[in-house]
């Protein structure tokens, strides 16, 4: 089918092509544009992975912050598609919050108008054509170097360059036109009009997925009177309609978050749309007001266009940015969170490969996810449900007072719900990796790699573990039972402290933090096993069961030093200062060996919270 559509286009471009010269000229223009807005892009992706992320997380703090951010950035990068699609992956992310991502759609609304003043001003009054042909000299050059911030910056200049040109064939493509007939004698009066001509310049957008072409089509059509300037104005409405339709395709494959922005997205711009239909003559008459106050002249019907685009994106943002709250609440009302099965990732979406930030985050979530599954199958593997270690209860009293082990297998569950996530995971790891990344990325992907691994490998020690537990774990032998219990206390209340963590905020959890779970398990370890060796010298245990217990001590000391590890990549904040500030605080194994010998006949307190061991 897509196929027949394309050949379908082709045929009739062909046609229209040959019937009319001019016509191929102004498509020649919109080509030309529409490429430069893709070197832009790419340029600017480029430059992902870093400080945009990082300015993108600060700046959503306050809604304020959340609109000039959105400004800001799409008048640098002139695409407010871009910024939306990135806010929807970043929402998806969890990287920031609904309404963050809703004050910076608001701000790109109002920074794409800078593209109508670029054209209305001066694409269309001066020779730009000029000046794209040195940018294209100086961007090709710089893009067969292979340096990734040299290539980024070729992108950009090939992107002005190939916007410059557009503009220029856009005009002279129209030029012909104003001699032969005039367009504008078919322009239709009133609210008729006006939604007609907002159609049309929605569906122009929708099929140049680009407001700015669309705008870029409608100031040159002015500027030769092939449109009327009332007719203008309603297609500058529809174009800003027209955005809403690529955000809506960037959130259909999106997380939770980055559907409800894309809902948010298209409601601002319907409702926006709907205040400026509405009071289109009152807008009207404020343009001509405004022009009159800063001096631009009554007949000079460009720049007017391109102050109502600005106006009433700005009645927009005053308008509903004090809703902006009422608006979140709706949205996580309505379009709410269909929760995946266990086994299945929760998300690694495609919209999440935008940025390396988007993706590294959607990694960490996804194996936070993992950590939750196998916690889970670790705490019924040693007989205690989540539920016990997640309360205040006594853990010594709970694993006493166990009678028999819950009823598990194991194996399936493994399969189920921790290896067909993991390799979900290693496969999305390695779709990221494809792209272009920076060693910093990289590092976090790899770090994360290793955790998904630990986790694996915390649950298989558990599976060990379970199969002597099954058979001594509940021995009428005191001796037997109590090294059992030993081992099962000292993963729950490892489990315990893990959980308390991961409560903490983003950001307050070190290397140092780690180091008393890493101490307390090396020094349990070394108490459980001297304990042992006492039994086997007072013979109180037979040498095959003590063998089988010895084996089991050193599963129990693999499932913590293993789910340690993963809580190092899942809960260290990521930012490379803090990483290196905890690593060089943080006491190595030797350290920890030292301090665990010097601690045997000690009893370990945690001391993260007032918790009942």
């Amino acid at each position: 089918m897509q196929r027949l559509w394309l050949a379908a286009i082709f045929l009739l471009l062909g046609y229209t092509f040959w019937i009319s010269p001019d016509l191929s000229e102004i498509a020649a223009g919109i080509a030309l544009f529409m490429f430069g807005m893709r070197s832009l892009e790419t340029g600017f992706k480029t430059f992902t992975g870093g400080p945009l992320e990082n300015a993108l997380r600060r700046s959503t703090s306050r809604l304020w912050k959340a609109i000039g951010f959105g400004i800001a950035t799409t008048t640098v990068m002139q695409s407010s598609t871009l910024i939306s699609l990135l806010t929807i992956s970043f929402v998806s992310a969890e990287m920031i919050t609904l309404a963050g991502g809703i004050g910076i759609i608001m701000g790109a609304n109002l920074g794409t108008t800078t593209g109508a003043w670029l054209i209305a001003g001066f694409g269309l009054r001066v020779d730009i054509a000029a000046y794209a042909m040195p940018m294209l000299v100086f961007g090709v050059i710089l893009l067969f170097n292979q340096g990734r911030t040299l290539k980024g910056l070729g992108y950009l200049l090939l992107g002005l360059a190939f916007l410059f040109l557009g503009i220029h064939f856009m005009k002279e493509g129209f030029e012909p036109f104003q001699a032969r007939f005039d367009l504008a004698a078919y322009s239709v009066p009133g609210i008729t009009g006006v939604l007609l001509f907002t159609l049309l310049g929605m569906a122009a957008t929708f099929v140049m997925q680009s407001s700015h072409a669309t705008l870029l089509l409608i100031i040159a059509a002015l500027a030769t009177g092939q449109v009327s300037y009332e007719n203008a104005l309603a297609l500058a409405i529809g174009a800003n309609l027209g955005t809403t339709i690529t955000a809506v395709i960037g959130g259909w494959t999106a997380a939770v978050g980055g559907r409800r922005l894309a809902a948010a997205h298209v409601l601002f711009n319907l409702l926006t749309a709907a205040a400026a239909i509405l009071l289109i003559q009152q807008m009207a008459w404020t343009v001509d007001r405004v022009a009159d106050l800063v001096g631009i002249a009554e007949d000079d019907f460009l720049l007017k266009l391109a102050l109502f685009h600005t106006l009433f994106n700005l009645l927009g943002v005053v308008m509903l940015a004090p809703f902006v709250g009422v608006m979140e609440r709706l949205l996580t009302r309505h379009i709410t969170f269909t929760r995946k099965p266990a086994e299945q990732p929760r998300f690694l979406y495609p919209e999440a490969l935008k940025t390396p930030a988007t993706a590294v985050s959607a990694v960490r979530n996804e194996v936070g996810h993992l950590y939750d599954n196998a916690y889970g199958l670790i705490a019924l593997g040693i007989g205690l449900r989540r539920s016990v270690i997640d309360s205040r209860q006594s853990l010594t009293e709970a694993v006493r007072g166990t009678r028999r082990l819950i009823a598990l297998d194991l194996d399936e569950v493994y399969e189920t719900k921790i290896k067909s996530l993991h390799s979900a995971i290693v496969a999305f790891i390695g779709e990221v990796q494809q792209r272009e990344l920076t060693e910093e990325w990289t590092q976090q992907l790899n770090q994360l790699q290793e955790a998904s691994h630990d986790i694996v490998e915390a649950v298989k020690a558990t599976k060990h573990l379970r199969k002597n537990l099954t058979r001594h774990g509940m021995s009428p032998d005191p001796a037997i039972r109590e090294r059992y219990d030993a081992l099962r206390i000292q993963i729950a209340k490892l489990l315990r402290e893990i959980q308390v963590l991961r409560t903490e905020e983003p950001g307050a959890v070190t290397s140092l933090s780690l180091d008393p779970l890493r101490l307390a398990l090396q020094t349990e370890h070394r108490r459980n096993m001297e304990s042992i060796n006492q039994m086997i010298r007072s013979r109180r245990l037979a040498p095959y069961v003590a063998t089988s217990i010895i084996n089991d001590a050193g599963y129990a000391f693999g499932v913590g030093e293993n789910l340690i590890e993963a809580s190092r990549a899942l809960l260290i904040s990521p930012e490379q200062t803090e990483r290196i500030a905890g690593e060089r605080l943080a006491l190595d194994e030797q350290d920890l060996a030292r301090i665990a010998n010097a601690a045997r006949s000690t009893v370990y307190e945690p001391n993260h919270r007032d918790l009942t061991p």
